[in-house]
């Protein structure tokens, strides 16, 4: 009999990590608090399969960045302290991250994952015949406004094989939504993909149900984790005890609310903000998948709509929209493309982004033999789905790993 995996959370990482298994012969169960699969944050993500843009938020400057950007009304960043242990705690850990050093390795592991994850959708799509999520590879310009961040960010690119450096007429060549925009360059990578990461989540659902090896249960809130002896044993779902044999947990920025004894979850939410906006006949949205680098604003053009994200909130465990933020996202994509869709159509949305201090991702074993952590992806949760939910299944299977773990282990966190 195969054997079962239970995993605790439906978003795209749950998942992936859910369809990999399946692929890989297991049976899997997958428990969702909500209703409904891939509605927190991955229902409308900046929609960038962003593969060579990896590198973390933690870097040398950046505290003398940040201050300076909660002095000003239009910042990317809003900090607002709180009376919690975990977010002084976090924060504490991400300033020790804060070296060049530190983020060049934390970089490097980020990357070495997201190029497994595009070679792994890749199959998944070509092998799988995957599709209905607007997925295209459309390229990706990281623009900038000032001289000095351009001249900084094409001494250091990440991969010189593939980027290449633009000049603001030849950004407008390649994509003529910049002909009047108030860029002085770019660094343009090819490759780089979009889709839509709820649909995404949809057509992976449809292949897991189809499979006849995967259960969901939808609204069904973890309220403990039973263990014995070093191992999990089961989960609760309030009166009801689900026994497990091997147990994922994916509920990203939640899961830190499942932890058991000697198991250590550096997690905290950090908000971000979208807008959707509708294009219609007339309007002139880019093509290729824009980051404004100053503005830290993406732009990524899925079907019909234009998809506008920005923004790291720290303020705790609060998912509400905030409008003050919204309308400044607004207003600044109306400055930078005016014409690019029908702006007061936009719908407007709000998600928690699961990070770790460092950046990368807990993937891998704990200390207990059958439970096993994918979660902490940031901002690149859609990005590093695939190959993480793929590391997973080679994990669980006692199969040697794709790629080296070194960087990624849960118990060194």
């Amino acid at each position: 009999m195969a054997q079962r995996v239970c995993i605790i959370g439906g978003g795209v990482i749950g998942l992936a990590t859910a369809y990999a298994l399946v692929r890989d012969g297991f049976e899997v169960t997958v428990v969702e608090a909500r209703q409904s699969l891939g509605s927190e944050t991955s229902f409308a993500n900046g929609g960038q399969l962003s593969y060579r843009y990896v590198a973390p938020l933690a870097d040398a400057g950046v505290p003398l960045q940040a201050i300076g950007w909660m002095l000003r009304g239009d910042s990317p960043l809003k900090l607002r302290p709180r009376l919690d242990p975990a977010q002084w705690r976090w924060m504490a850990s991400f300033l020790a991250a804060c070296r060049t050093s530190v983020n060049r390795e934390n970089a490097a592991h980020l990357l070495r994952l997201a190029l497994f994850s595009q070679s792994t959708l890749k199959r998944w799509r070509e092998d799988d015949g995957l599709t209905g999520f607007n997925w295209r590879r459309n390229g990706k310009l990281v623009t900038f406004r000032n001289a000095v961040s351009f001249d900084h960010a094409r001494k250091g690119l990440a991969d010189p094989q593939q980027q290449q450096v633009l000049s603001a007429t030849e950004c407008a060549q390649l994509e003529p939504a910049l002909a009047k925009a108030p860029f002085v360059g770019a660094i343009y990578t090819p490759d780089e993909e979009v889709g839509d990461c709820h649909a995404f989540c949809q057509q992976l659902a449809v292949r897991l149900k189809a499979s006849g090896r995967c259960e969901f249960r939808l609204g069904q809130a973890v309220t403990g984790i039973r263990h014995s002896h070093g191992a999990v044993t089961a989960i609760e779902l309030g009166d009801e005890t689900l026994p497990v044999d091997q147990l994922v947990i994916a509920a990203g920025h939640r899961s830190s609310l499942l932890a058991l004894p000697g198991l250590h979850v550096p997690l905290y939410p950090l908000k971000g903000y979208s807008l959707t906006v509708p294009i219609g006949n007339g309007h002139r949205a880019p093509d290729v998948s824009i980051t404004d680098y100053d503005r830290k604003i993406v732009y990524a053009r899925i079907g019909e709509q234009l998809r506008v994200a920005a923004m790291v909130d720290i303020v705790g465990f609060d998912p509400a929209v905030d409008p003050e933020r919204l309308a400044l996202i607004k207003r600044q994509a109306r400055d930078t493309f005016p014409d690019a869709g029908n702006y007061d159509a936009a719908v407007e949305w709000a998600g928690m982004r699961p990070a770790t201090p460092t950046g990368v991702p807990l993937l891998g074993a704990t200390a207990y033999r059958n439970l096993w952590l994918n979660l902490g992806h940031g901002a690149l949760g859609f990005t590093l789905a695939c190959g993480s939910g793929q590391l997973l299944s080679e994990l669980i299977g006692q199969r040697r790993t794709s790629i080296d773990l070194h960087g990624f282990n849960p118990r060194a966190a």
